[in-house]
């Protein structure tokens, strides 16, 4: 079965700073797959090499089989490759239920007088609640966003994200600045969506990564020092040392 995203060979640089060098990993359809590593490992640049916010100086990279290497963020969107919003800043004043019919309402180009004509686009606006119950967000859909909880907030990004219909959905620290205590109730909620959706995130809280992530792949200094299951990674010296031990010691 072909990979959902596959990176071959992935290289970048800027000047002598190397922040990527030979990445290749392949996630299966369905996996949770989390990407931990030290501070300044290179794991949000090597999302935004996905997305294409930053182009590869070399390598290639796959969504189900086809080559986005050089495609702009846009295509690899409309090709189900997507990352959250940050949301706090768009749309404070819409309501969950408002934003997510946007969102999906500019999926299905009918944008055009869309405020003026919300009412009649039935089809978006029931989409949109699936996505928000989906998230567990149907109880504050009539809220204005900015009166949410930050974890409710986080989920809207999410929200915003699934009404493109992804194929993979990359999150950069969707549980950051969320309480820890709702940090484990958010990750449920993200792992019972669809297993035919690919999830790829990045995770400071190991207790939420090894509770969640089918695979986990460890980045130092721009390279994958390893890649396997919660149990492989737990049980690694080396990770325990340049990562678990960092972290357990502040």
């Amino acid at each position: 079965m072909t990979a959902a995203l596959t990176a071959k060979g992935l290289e970048k640089s800027f000047g002598s700073l190397i922040v990527a060098s030979d990445i290749a990993f392949e996630l299966p359809v369905g996996e949770r797959c989390a990407l931990i590593g030290p501070n300044g490992a290179g794991k949000t640049t090597l999302i935004n090499l996905l997305t294409g916010m930053l182009q590869p100086d070399s390598g290639q990279i796959l969504l189900g089989g086809e080559d986005i290497s050089r495609l702009p963020p846009q295509r690899r969107v409309r090709m189900g490759l997507v990352r959250t919003f940050q949301i706090n800043s768009l749309f404070p004043r819409l309501n969950p239920l408002e934003a997510v019919t946007l969102a999906v309402a500019e999926r299905r180009g009918e944008t055009r007088d869309f405020l003026r004509r919300l009412a009649t686009k039935a089809e978006s606006i029931e989409e949109a609640w699936g996505i928000l119950k989906s998230l567990r967000l149907d109880g504050v859909c009539y809220r204005e966003t900015r009166e949410l909880a930050y974890g409710q907030q986080r989920l809207l990004e999410i929200a915003l994200a699934l009404a493109t219909r992804p194929k993979v959905l990359l999150l950069d620290e969707p549980a950051a600045g969320v309480p820890k205590e709702e940090s484990g109730e958010l990750f449920s909620v993200i792992d019972g969506l669809s297993r035919d959706l690919t999830i790829f995130f990045i995770e400071h809280d190991m207790d939420v990564v090894f509770r969640f992530a089918s695979r986990i792949l460890v980045m130092v200094s721009g390279r994958l020092l390893l890649e396997g299951t919660p149990a492989e990674i737990a049980a690694d010296e080396r990770v325990r040392e340049v990562y678990l031990g960092a972290a357990h010691h502040g």
